[in-house]
């Protein structure tokens, strides 16, 4: 029922969302070396908090531009489990994308960004896999393609360090 024009749409933004968080590992990295020259944890939180403030200010003023705060109570209400369930949801997910970044943030500092992108991709499979054991999903034809691209991506990145070490 979506429009050829929606969905191109659609898969333009998916696709510079994909390109987009790529740079950004990128130039968090670029900014560990170029910038801050700093070999610490603080560092790293730094480098975290500053995203992250970054980034709810230009979500807040997208809400807020656009209208869309009028309709968070309506949303809250329709939320089947409730309120408090709605807020809680809204929590946790927050703080599971908060321990998630410093891990990201963190293998930049240690390795590599294109080593967190890896280590990013590599834990895709695992939650549709969760999905099917814990909330008894089906296991679709997209979501197995995924599952085999993201190992695939980890594969291809894993053979081409064993290529690169045996040729020194």
């Amino acid at each position: 029922s979506v429009s050829k024009g929606k969905y191109a749409i659609g898969f333009v933004c998916t696709v510079a969302a994909s390109a987009g968080y790529g740079l950004m590992l990128s130039l968090t990295q670029l900014c560990f070396q170029k910038v801050l020259k700093k070999q610490t944890f603080k560092t790293v939180l730094d480098m975290i908090i500053y995203q992250s403030v970054v980034a709810t200010l230009i979500i807040l003023v997208g809400l807020f531009a656009s209208g869309d705060w009028k309709g968070l109570d309506r949303e809250m209400k329709a939320f089947e489990l409730g309120k408090v369930s709605y807020v809680m949801v809204l929590v946790w997910t927050a703080i599971t994308w908060q321990v998630f970044s410093i891990g990201a943030v963190g293998l930049i500092f240690e390795v590599s960004a294109l080593f967190s992108n890896v280590i990013s991709t590599l834990g895709l499979p695992i939650v549709p896999v969760l999905a099917v054991i814990f909330f008894h999903e089906t296991m679709t034809g997209i979501k197995a393609i995924a599952m085999v691209l993201a190992i695939w991506g980890f594969v291809s990145y894993v053979y081409q360090h064993y290529l690169d070490d045996r040729r020194s």
